[in-house]
């Protein structure tokens, strides 16, 4: 009798590890026999998954690219996988994850922007002898994706029994350094909203519509037209009315030395009319032109023309203007909502600024140095970064798989329920993330930033595993030789690995 149960044992081993061995060859199984230890089950485990990150790296179209990568266990405290940690690299939009930690331990998430709006002369019978001045202190969001419109602007001089101004709508940025492209941000991004240039007045994140309709005839030039307080935008036309049924491929341009903006390319003949989405250049300009318009609107009239205050000769004295409504922005831990997760590049120069010390005026060197400061105080030393904008539209930022991991560890938050946690784009729900790692186990589960420049991609944030284990990870590539999504979906690969990973298996 003990035989034939020995032998029975012996049948069924040796078919349970017959099936695994099948199963493992055609379907990745590494599930441990019944004899193996729980332990040993375990660095099986944590073998299989450090052999799939390092194959997705090896990925055609990204095999030729410089990999930074580091998982880390947060619930255990525990390195899983690295590969080049400490190289610097590119990190795209990735670099916005250290810019929103950094800022929110510099004011707090409760932190606001304030704008005023304020008189330089009296009002008398519903005439206002003077200017009205537009104080702005780096709000990003006003008419933008977390700010209000201008309706409350609007009502308070109504309020402040205004009827008609006799003179000019000006801008006063010089709370903040003079709008302009951050270091070594590329051309040919800045006549694109997302290289508009970010000041202390920002309204509808500087960008404007520009309507291209094709002309009477293929080879006619085609005609553009913009929003009324768009007019005095200056833009060159070199778009050309293609053939009927040909391509359609239109784009801006703001050439170094331009003072214009230029559209150029091709509608073909019958399309309808196309909507082009570009910077608006002077972003103090911008708002204030579009304040007078909105108030002509309303049946203010404005004797004077729209004005950026260095324009001006003498400029107005504000702290002799009297303030007649202060707007305040929604509060930090809203702003960084849609920064994060949609990855908004003036959002973020502008929350770069807070970092800047107290006392000190808000330029991007003053933010960057308390930027650093904060960071070292996380025990992160300046060799590991080396970042010189708020957005990562830089390519002159550089940062480590293990600066961002640093940053991760330092903002985890258990409940998941922070403002930094809860910014981060959810794969397969929303933000950037929104289409990508869908009815996988990361879908639901992956919290994390993307980044995205040209031959550069990048992912870092925070996962489940299966086991309900909690993980953070930083993956960076650079000059790889395929298509970006042949490199996102690398990037995805090790997320939804790290998603499926059980050290039970």
């Amino acid at each position: 009798m003990q035989n034939s149960e020995f032998r029975m044992q012996t049948v069924r081993v040796f078919a349970i590890s017959a099936f695994c061995i099948l199963h493992s060859a055609f379907l990745g199984c590494t599930k441990a026999s019944p004899t193996t230890s729980p332990a040993a089950s375990a660095r099986t485990a944590l073998e299989q998954l450090r052999r799939d990150i390092t194959r997705a790296t090896l990925t055609p179209g990204v095999q030729r690219g410089v990999w930074g990568i580091v998982v880390h266990s947060l619930d255990r405290n525990e390195r899983l996988f690295e590969l080049q940690p400490g190289t610097l690299l590119v990190p795209a939009s990735v670099a916005k994850l250290a810019v929103v930690a950094t800022a929110a331990e510099a004011v707090g998430w409760n932190y606001q922007f304030e704008t005023t709006l304020r008189v330089t002369g009296p009002i008398r019978d519903g005439v206002l002898t003077g200017d009205l001045l537009i104080v702005g202190s780096g709000d990003p969001t006003i008419g933008g994706r977390a700010g209000d419109d201008l309706s409350g602007w609007l009502a308070a001089v109504q309020a402040a029994g205004i009827r008609r101004i006799d003179g000019r709508i000006i801008g006063d940025d010089n709370e903040i350094e003079e709008p302009r492209p951050q270091l070594a941000w590329a051309w040919d991004d800045i006549g694109y909203p997302a290289g508009a240039l970010f000041g202390a007045l920002n309204y509808a994140e500087n960008r404007m519509t520009v309507t291209v309709m094709p002309g009477t005839a293929a080879g006619v030039a085609a005609d553009l037209g913009v929003e009324p307080q768009a007019m005095s935008r200056s833009l060159a036309n070199v778009v050309v009315t293609g053939a009927a049924g040909s391509s359609q491929l239109i784009w801006p341009e703001q050439r170094p030395g331009d003072r214009f903006l230029t559209i150029a390319g091709s509608i073909p003949a019958g399309a309808p009319p196309a909507r082009l989405n570009v910077a608006v250049g002077n972003p103090t300009f911008w708002f204030a032109s579009v304040l007078r318009n909105r108030l002509l609107a309303q049946g203010v009239d404005v004797t004077g023309d729209a004005w950026d205050i260095d324009d001006v000769q003498p400029p107005p004295d504000r702290a002799r203007a009297d303030v007649i409504f202060t707007y305040r922005s929604k509060p930090l831990r809203d702003i960084i909502q849609p920064l994060l997760k949609e990855s908004i590049n003036l959002y973020a120069e502008s929350v770069m600024r807070l970092n800047a010390m107290p006392g000190r005026v808000l330029t991007n060197d003053a933010a960057l140095e308390g930027f650093g400061k904060r960071l070292a105080a996380w025990n992160i030393p300046s060799s590991a970064q080396q970042q010189v904008d708020g957005s990562g539209l830089s390519r002159r930022d550089t940062i480590a798989a293990e600066t961002v991991l640093a940053v991760l560890q330092h903002m985890y938050d258990a409940s998941g329920s922070s403002p930094f946690v809860t910014a981060l784009p959810l794969a397969g729900v929303d933000g950037t993330l929104s289409e990508r790692m869908k009815s996988t186990p990361a879908a639901g589960n992956v919290r994390a930033k993307t980044g995205t420049m040209s031959n550069i991609r990048s992912l870092a944030g925070y996962v489940k595993t299966r086991d309900g284990e909690t993980l953070a990870f930083a993956a960076i590539v650079n000059n790889f030789e395929g298509s970006g999504a042949v490199a996102n979906a690398a990037l995805d690969s090790i997320a939804v690995t790290l998603a499926s990973f059980s050290r039970s298996r």
